[in-house]
């Protein structure tokens, strides 16, 4: 187990921790909780060696195996499943083994690298890899691309697949779910439910530790308290300890004014003054209980819309996507036909890279839509958070700078008095007071920035506020303030969140951006979570079982590092004519729709046929494979066996690989003609 005695912890001259004691055992899940600037990193630093104690004693497993996410950017040419693969260290380790014993021909170390290659879950590794990379929002078709052709926030997901493909016996996860859409957290909350050993994460997401957590760990005023139970239950126990120790607070202050009240009544009377000098001892010994000291909870609130036009805006044969600077247009959604009213409370929908994104920029005028028309209520005053909004803040400038340039460039339209002065106190009630107001933007948390960028959008009275991801770098005080200025608010929201208790708390309505239409999403936050991990496990087993379902043209004799022939490439998938789905006719609907399936049944046959063949080939690839490995364990085996059967299992692994990878291209073909239909 991990175990912390008389701990203390120092960052500068502030002590985080001090003479802290708990312990963590094995095949915990635990949840380390605490305001931000509490120490939770720095504790996590002390369980990675990254820091040592500065005082008490610290006690990991020496052999314990650790994982986390690293926190450097990813800078490498290496294929997403290659960079994920390479979290595999003892792979790796082995691999190494391998090519060296060939290198040397030592037929007793080339038989043994196989066997401890085959314990180490060789055997299906990429499938392992891909199944992480798929889970957490990639395309098939980005498995082979390079990790440095991908985003900021795409490479960080692709770190977290490389340390949960990393075997361990501890996993340190620190906020997880910052770069994560809903449907990639959905299912890495159940891939972490069935992760066996022991388990620390931070996080700001109470569902997902609520989801995954049997321990809370809270830190606070330099403490650590242990909490049996997930985040809810915490809370419930907390609450539960603050009452107790309110009245027993109140119990004994009450005890204390009347032992106090008979001491400064009978103290000079000579006949009660032994009397007065037992109550003073008792007095003395009495073991002090603390105040309920409750930490500053941090609210604020949405100031009433100058005016409520209604509807907000109305979206009319619509399509929206985006256009590359030759002026070539690329549609994301089509035939988007919503209206937005007073009021309303939308709660955005729709799995990674389905246009969610591209639905609220066009709402907020930072995208033109490609046809159709977005009419706007009169007086429509939009406030919008965007996912990168954090990164436009000029880090040179501070708070004070940022208000007062806001004020300027809406002048007379402003909609509060924009005096220093005005703006001091309007940034002192999102917690910026004193000193901070002056603080370049740069040296603050990714908390303060987004509660600086929400203090600018409140102070301009929106009446339809458009919130794409607004709670990544919020702590849970934060998140909870949020929430109740959304139900307090007059106006319309429009949320994208992959935080679900922010959902469930604030919106009514959801719509499903998906297939490239929008519409209504007739359920809950539960069916939709379903539907996730249904889509997720469909991915998962599309990966799994990438051995069993390859797919090549015809069946080549392959030798290790023989690149791909050429007629073996996939063929660029044909365009396919897309049919509208609002067709009046019932009859014509049906016509149409059977002319999709048959158009799709004749551009995807080629591919399928190809996939029948091969379907054939792989098992028998398979059966030689396994005939290989079973004979290369065989003891007594000859030296020159040994190598022949080596050389023999390399090369079919390289034809099986190479299989994959061709079944993977042709797989990415038939999606991408589905869609088109």
């Amino acid at each position: 187990m991990i175990s912390l005695k008389n701990i203390t912890l120092r960052r500068g001259t502030k002590v985080l921790l001090d003479q802290v004691s708990t312990t963590i055992n094995p095949g915990e899940s635990v949840g380390l909780v605490g305001r931000n600037g509490a120490g939770k990193s720095s504790l996590f630093a002390l369980l990675n060696g990254s820091i040592s104690e500065d005082g008490g004693d610290f006690f990991i497993p020496p052999q314990w195996r650790m994982a986390q996410v690293a926190q450097h950017m990813p800078e490498t040419d290496e294929s997403a499943t290659r960079f994920v693969l390479d979290g595999d260290t003892r792979l790796a380790e082995l691999n190494a083994k391998l090519a060296a014993a060939e290198a040397s021909g030592d037929g007793m170390e080339i038989a043994q690298a196989y066997v401890d290659l085959a314990d180490a879950g060789a055997h299906d590794a990429e499938s392992r890899a891909q199944a992480l990379i798929l889970g957490l929002g990639f395309k098939v078709s980005e498995l082979d691309h390079p990790v440095n052709s991908f985003s900021g926030g795409w490479r960080m997901r692709l770190q977290l697949a490389r340390a949960l493909m990393a075997p361990s016996d501890l996993l340190l996860l620190d906020e997880p779910t910052n770069h994560l859409d809903l449907d990639a957290l959905v299912w890495l909350e159940a891939w972490l439910k069935r992760y066996s050993g022991t388990m620390i994460v931070i996080s700001h997401d109470r569902e997902f530790l609520d989801a995954i957590t049997n321990v809370t760990l809270q830190i606070q005023g330099g403490q650590i308290n242990r909490y049996g139970g997930n985040y809810s239950r915490f809370e419930e126990l907390r609450a539960q300890q603050l009452e107790l120790q309110a009245a027993s607070f109140a119990k004994q202050q009450e005890k204390m004014a009347h032992l106090q009240k008979f001491i400064d009544r009978f103290k000079a009377k000579a006949s009660k003054a032994k009397q007065a000098q037992s109550r003073v001892k008792q007095l003395e010994r009495m073991e002090k209980i603390g105040p309920v000291l409750a930490e500053a909870e941090f609210t604020f609130e949405f100031k009433e819309p100058a005016n409520l036009p209604n509807p907000m805006l109305a979206i009319t044969d619509a399509s929206f996507g985006y256009e590359d600077e030759d002026g070539r247009q690329t549609t994301i959604l089509r035939g988007v036909n919503r209206s937005v009213l007073a009021g309303q409370r939308i709660g955005i929908l729709g799995a990674n890279g389905q246009g969610k994104s591209t639905l609220v920029k066009t709402i907020a005028r930072e995208m033109k839509a490609l046809a159709g028309t977005v009419t706007e209520g009169k007086g429509l005053n939009i406030g919008y958070f965007a996912q990168q909004e954090l990164d436009v803040l000029r880090p040179n400038e501070n708070p004070l700078e940022h208000m007062a340039r806001l004020a300027r460039e809406l002048g007379a339209a402003a909609p509060a008095a924009s005096r220093e002065q005005d703006l001091r106190n309007w940034l002192g009630t999102f917690n910026f007071s004193g000193d901070m107001v002056k603080q370049s933007v740069g040296s603050m948390s990714g908390g303060e920035k987004a509660r600086l960028v929400l203090a600018m959008i409140v102070w301009q009275r929106p009446n339809l506020l458009l919130l794409d991801e607004p709670t990544n770098h919020l702590d849970l005080a934060t998140r909870e303030a949020l929430a109740i200025a959304l139900n307090d608010f007059d106006g319309t929201v429009m949320l994208v969140s992959h935080d679900r208790h922010l959902l469930r708390a604030v919106c009514e309505d959801f719509w499903m951006v998906g297939r490239g239409v929008v519409g209504p999403f007739d359920g809950d936050l539960d069916d939709y979570q379903r539907y996730l991990l249904d889509e997720s496990k469909r991915l998962r087993e599309e990966a799994r079982n990438a051995e069993q379902q390859p797919a090549v043209q015809t069946p080549v004799d392959l030798t290790p590092n023989t690149p791909l022939a050429p007629a073996a490439q996939a063929p660029e998938a044909p365009k396919i004519e897309t049919f509208t789905d609002a067709v009046a006719d019932p009859k014509e609907a049906r016509r149409l729709a059977a002319a999709a399936r048959q158009q799709l049944a004749e551009k995807t046959k080629p591919f399928k046929k190809e996939l029948e063949q091969i379907d054939k080939t792989l098992p028998k690839l398979n059966v030689q494979r396994s005939a290989l490995e079973e004979k290369l364990a065989t003891p007594g085996l000859s030296g020159g066996d040994i190598v022949e059967a080596g050389k023999q299992l390399s090369a079919v692994n390289a034809e099986i690989e190479q299989l994959e990878e061709r079944w993977l291209e042709l797989s990415e073909q038939v999606e991408s003609i589905s869609a088109q239909v």
